[in-house]
């Protein structure tokens, strides 16, 4: 079986060479890289299946290093280490389109479990049956992770695709808030509910082609995608 590809950034020499050590023990093929410009360089020159960024390294900073990543690949996971604490950076790692944010200092086994909980979900999706829905005037490919309208084609990343299919799952219906954090999270805490919060602004303004078709808040419960019924 074929080793997945990690992509491993961070400036800390000790720390770096450690987790790289780890991770090839787990059998992984992860590639070590001390900053920003030389992860990103590799990312353009070879094939990666999963993103571990430091978030301050010198040359080009983890939160650049993702953006520019995410322009290339909009699916490919990305973890943050970082030893920031404040909210604000929190939440704009999950605005990039971070799948997880790891705090130091952390053990190593905090890691591989955050990483298995993403191959989890990764393979969950991948073999589930494919659906197309009908969302109003939208027409939702889950598969490409397409949401059309008129001609107009948004390509959405994994965690909006993620989203909006449980919601699409429920339309009409409440999705519960503790159940989409779970499903597409892993964990229900602060910084994932907020992860949560900013990808629904992205669906809502991305479906606001369509007057009838809208996500709302349900107070103390969750979300529903209200979509005309046929």
């Amino acid at each position: 079986m074929e080793k997945l590809k990690i992509l491993l950034c961070e400036d800390d020499e000790s720390l770096g060479m450690l987790l790289n050590e780890y991770l090839q023990a787990k059998g992984f093929d992860a590639t070590l890289f001390p900053d920003g410009e030389a992860g990103y360089k590799a990312f353009t020159s070879d094939s990666y299946d999963l993103c571990i960024l430091d978030v301050m390294m010198p040359k080009k900073d983890g939160f650049s290093l993702a953006q520019d990543i995410r322009k290339l690949n909009s699916n490919v996971p990305i973890v943050f280490l970082t030893a920031k604490t404040l909210k604000e950076d929190v939440l704009e790692g999950f605005k990039i389109g971070a799948d997880d944010y790891v705090m130091k200092p952390f053990s190593m086994e905090e890691l591989l479990f955050r990483i298995d909980a993403i191959l989890r979900r990764i393979s969950i999706k991948k073999s589930r049956v494919t659906n197309d829905y009908k969302l109003g005037k939208f027409t939702f490919d889950t598969q490409k992770q397409l949401l059309i309208i008129n001609g107009k084609t948004v390509k959405l990343t994994t965690k909006e695709c993620e989203l909006l299919t449980l919601l699409a799952q429920n339309a009409n219906n409440i999705l519960e808030r503790n159940y989409a954090l779970k499903t597409i999270w892993v964990e229900d805490n602060y910084f994932n509910a907020r992860s949560m919060d900013v990808y629904i602004t992205k669906l809502r303004k991305l479906l606001t082609d369509d007057p009838d078709v809208e996500v709302i808040n349900i107070h103390g419960k969750g979300y529903k995608l209200i979509i005309p019924n046929d």
